[in-house]
């Protein structure tokens, strides 16, 4: 006979899984409610510095080169060809030395066409002196012959009306000579200012011809100076540079032959950023680095625009320059703008270009953990910069490149 059982409750095993249920959603809950990590940094790969009150020189600095002061550069005055090399690059050469010879038959037969026009001219012009000379006499002698028959028909006509009151002439023998009397009259006038348009006309003839010799003795003059210029010599003591022609070698107008420069006067041309450079003035104080010693100068140039981003500054050296200093040799430069008292600053920051609110870190009086604070800048110097508000002495920050972290609120140091 079968025997019904009752099935067995199992109550304590639903409370057991719904507790744990209820554990794991609880523990979730407080899991997402967490914060996440702040990132961490390794101490010593960032750079410390400390705010502080004190005296500032503010300063700017730049890269560029040494530049001779004097450059003279000598340049083909006409096309030729290289004959002849009497020196060559790197040399000390001295005023007058031929550094090399040129040829151009064709400018050589353009001189003698110009010497020979010239020539010609200054014949023309003799030939027309001697011409106009020769009309002025012979008007003159006109002149001279017309007041002389006007003399004599005057005193025909007075003696014909002495005569006719005698009645020893007829009055129609009179009237005929009074009226000779007349034409030579009008015909004296006429040679006369005959006579003084041609002493004028003299003068305005004979300048125009001499204008035209002039003319054409200065383009003679030209053609001579280019010739001689084929033959090139060093117009002072220097150092030849940049000559790296060759024998045979075409030259066209205007090519640079070579440049002789002094190497014991030089300066430096520096590049500035533009957003510094507003505020560097000729006479201010600056220093440059050779890299083998540092010698003091002085702003004498600055360009007033700026070119890729930068501005081109000139420091005349008052200092020797040390062993090694040559044309062209790489060099940085700072020169102090002005100096700042009793302000608050740190050291600059990586990427702080000028005033404005900034990020960075500061860091916690333990040192284990930086947050991220908005700071007001002032005026920027080389390494340094000036604190308008949000730090006070004492405080640490970071200033080296903080930008892949810039939108942590806070950071770990380890």
């Amino acid at each position: 006979m079968d025997i019904a059982r009752l099935p067995v409750k199992r109550r304590g095993r639903s409370f057991a899984i719904g507790g744990a249920v209820l554990a794991l959603l609880i523990a979730t809950g407080a899991l997402l409610g967490l914060k996440p990590a702040a990132p961490a940094v390794e101490r010593n790969a960032i750079l410390v510095d400390s705010v502080r009150r004190g005296d500032v020189v503010r300063e700017v600095r730049g890269q560029g080169t040494l530049v001779p002061e004097k450059i003279r550069w000598i340049t083909a005055q006409a096309s030729a060809r290289v004959d002849r090399l009497g020196a060559e690059s790197g040399r000390q050469v001295r005023g007058g030395e031929l550094l090399l010879s040129l040829s151009n038959p064709d400018l050589r037969i353009q001189t003698m066409q110009a010497e020979q026009q010239v020539q010609q001219a200054e014949i023309a012009l003799l030939s027309l002196r001697t011409t106009l000379r020769s009309q002025l006499l012979t008007q003159e002698g006109t002149v001279a012959t017309t007041r002389t028959q006007f003399l004599t028909a005057s005193a025909d006509g007075a003696a014909a009306d002495s005569l006719v009151a005698r009645r020893l002439m007829s009055t129609n023998d009179a009237a005929t000579r009074h009226a000779l009397a007349e034409e030579l009259t009008v015909r004296l006038r006429v040679e006369r200012d005959r006579l003084e348009l041609l002493r004028q006309g003299i003068d305005s003839q004979v300048a125009a011809q001499s204008a035209q010799v002039m003319q054409l003795r200065a383009i003679a003059a030209n053609q001579q100076a280019r010739l001689r210029s084929l033959e090139v010599v060093a117009p002072e003591d220097g150092v030849l540079q940049d000559m790296t022609l060759q024998l045979g070698q075409w030259v066209p107008e205007g090519t640079t032959l070579a440049k002789i420069v002094q190497p014991g006067k030089l300066k430096a041309v520096l590049h500035v950023p533009e957003s510094q450079a507003k505020d560097v003035l000729l006479g201010q104080s600056a220093l440059v680095d050779t890299h083998n010693g540092v010698v003091r100068g002085h702003v004498a140039r600055k360009d007033p625009s700026a070119q890729a981003g930068s501005v081109t500054i000139d420091v005349a050296l008052d200092g020797p320059l040390p062993a090694g200093a040559v044309p062209d040799l790489g060099v940085d430069g700072t020169i102090q703008v002005e100096r700042m008292d009793k302000v608050l600053f740190t050291g600059r920051p990586a990427g702080a270009a000028g005033a404005g609110t900034s990020a960075l870190f500061k860091l916690s009086p333990g040192g284990d953990e930086a947050v991220r604070v908005q700071v007001e800048l002032g005026r920027v110097s080389v390494n340094a910069v000036e604190i308008i508000r949000g730090l006070a002495p004492g405080d640490r920050v970071i200033v080296s490149d903080m930008s892949q972290l810039i939108s942590a609120p806070r950071v770990r140091i380890r």
